[in-house]
C-alpha cells in the first residue's frame, strides 16, 4: 500500500506492479515518441529504443530511490498516468508525474501538485524535481512556485519551498 495520502477529487492512486508494465512502457513511449520520429529508424526500431530507454529508466529509478512510492493514477478505473514520489525527512523529491496524452491539460496534473504542496507545506518540507530543459512543464513549475536551483545541462534543478 502506497504511503501517499494524496487525495485527488475522481481520482485513485495504486502502487503499481508488474501488470502494469506494459501501460508504463506505453505511457513513457508516449512522452518520447516525438523525439525518436527525428531518428532515421522505422517504427519497430523505435519502438525497441523506447523499450529499452523505459526498462533503462525503470531500473535506475527502483534502485536509486528504493523507499519512493511508485504510483498508477487511476480515473474512471483506467490507469491514465504514473507519479513516483519519494520522501525523507527533510524533502519530497517528486521524481515523476507523466499522463497520458489525452488526460494532460485538464487540471488532473495541478491537482496532484496542489496535493504535494499542501503535504509540504503541514510537513515543513521542500519538494526538488529535475525538469529537462525541452519540458513544457518546466513553467508550470515556475507558476506553481517552484524556483531554478541549479542547471545541470539537460536538466534544471528545481525547488519548492514552504513558507
Amino acid at each position: 500500500m502506497p504511503k501517499s495520502s494524496i487525495k485527488v477529487k475522481g481520482v485513485q492512486f495504486k502502487a503499481i506492479s508488474e501488470e502494469d508494465m506494459a501501460f508504463l512502457l506505453h505511457l513513457y513511449s508516449t512522452t518520447r515518441w516525438d523525439e525518436v520520429l527525428q531518428a532515421p529508424w522505422d517504427d519497430a526500431q523505435r519502438h525497441t529504443f523506447l523499450k529499452q530507454q523505459f526498462q533503462a529508466q525503470h531500473s535506475y529509478y527502483q534502485s536509486h530511490y528504493s523507499k519512493a512510492d511508485y504510483l498508477l493514477i487511476i480515473k474512471d478505473e483506467k490507469a491514465i498516468g504514473r507519479l513516483y514520489i519519494d520522501r525523507d525527512k527533510t524533502s519530497i523529491c517528486l521524481i515523476d508525474i507523466t499522463l497520458i496524452p489525452e488526460c494532460k491539460y485538464k487540471g488532473i496534473g495541478s491537482q496532484v501538485l496542489k496535493e504535494l504542496i499542501s503535504e509540504a507545506q503541514s510537513s515543513q518540507k521542500k519538494i526538488v524535481i529535475h525538469v529537462e530543459n525541452y519540458n513544457p512543464a518546466y513553467q508550470w513549475y515556475l507558476k506553481l512556485g517552484f524556483k531554478q536551483v541549479e542547471d545541470k545541462g539537460v536538466y534544471q534543478y528545481m525547488e519548492w519551498y514552504p513558507e
